[in-house]
């Protein structure tokens, strides 16, 4: 696989500064049952890392220390994390809002069919990827298969009363372009996932998040192989606007990846380009974490202030 780090390094997105912290994202590790085309990690059924329990530790220690109100758990698939619910009732017990991540298909797995019921019970809001509500844009891009469990498993969110209207339980999806384009406004696109998920399969959801593709990791190289790869920065750079800046995730959120290591948001992550340019333990941050510091820029920036904007949760505008 092609590393894309050097097209993004030499770069002119200006200069950002972090706001005052209000989530803590951690990312469990890269295993996952899935390895979709578009994966910005590079997750995989083969992949070994894996965030230990002294590290999670850690990380419930520091949003604690600094009063954090959401604790987003991502991966690979984070349930595949063998304390992944020992870590969601640590989290709840502190008060914490607690996101997961979910590739829907991993609650129909062997091993996994309670986990609906656990997320449910300990009313973490399920932020579920569907890159498209037609099957077969979903199975060209995920795997042969995958748009049927992923329906099966949200209707069984949707039986424990994640998604209903009025409910507490909360089920948003994730929408990705297919390929080297942005994705379309997210109003129009939710009205248009409601309406055919509703009518073809009786499914309910309060959200659709639509995200940019990250030119990095798997989707980068895959660019890089086609010949895509300066075409699609092109488009995300003449896309820019600045007023998207304001509201990019990196500034209210640290990325902690499956070692415990800090990181201005995950993309950085897997560019490996840590926080204020050092290797930082978030044990070293549990006494000093200042709430205005640089953060570290490079040509995939662009990605998240295209058009809309595209952040953890969809749009910025």
């Amino acid at each position: 696989m092609r590393d894309v780090k050097p097209l993004l390094l030499k770069s002119d997105f200006p200069p950002i500064r972090r706001g005052q912290l209000q989530t803590l994202q951690m990312n469990l590790g890269y295993l996952c049952n899935l390895s979709c085309t578009h994966c910005h990690v590079n997750a995989g059924p083969k992949r070994t890392e894996l965030m230990s329990r002294e590290t999670m530790l850690t990380a419930l220690q520091f949003a604690e220390r600094y009063r954090l109100e959401t604790l987003d758990l991502t991966g690979g698939s984070p349930e595949m994390n063998p304390a992944f619910r020992w870590l969601v009732r640590q989290a709840k017990q502190r008060e914490l809002h607690v996101t997961d991540r979910c590739n829907p298909t991993i609650l129909m797995e062997p091993g996994y069919e309670d986990m609906a019921e656990f997320l449910a019970e300990q009313q973490v809001e399920v932020i579920a990827s569907l890159p498209c509500y037609l099957e077969d844009n979903v199975d060209a891009q995920r795997g042969k298969g995958v748009f049927k469990a992923s329906i099966a498993a949200l209707q069984k969110l949707n039986s424990l009363g994640f998604g209903k209207p009025g409910g507490d339980l909360v089920l948003n999806l994730v929408f990705n372009p297919q390929g080297a384009s942005l994705p379309p406004p997210q109003q129009e696109l939710e009205q248009a996932y409601r309406g055919f998920l509703q009518d073809q399969f009786d499914l309910q959801f309060n959200r659709l998040f639509t995200i940019t593709n990250m030119p990095i990791q798997r989707f980068g190289a895959v660019l890089a192989a086609k010949g895509q790869f300066a075409a699609y920065m092109g488009r995300l750079k003449q896309a820019y606007r600045a007023e998207n800046l304001e509201q990019v995730m990196c500034k209210t959120l640290l990325s902690v990846d499956w070692q415990g290591y800090a990181y201005d948001c995950d993309f950085n992550q897997m560019l490996e380009l840590p926080l204020s340019g050092r290797p930082t333990h978030i044990s070293q941050l549990l006494e000093n974490m200042p709430d205005s510091m640089p953060i570290a820029v490079a040509d995939h920036c662009y990605g998240c202030t295209a058009g809309q904007g595209s952040s953890c949760t969809g749009v910025l505008n």
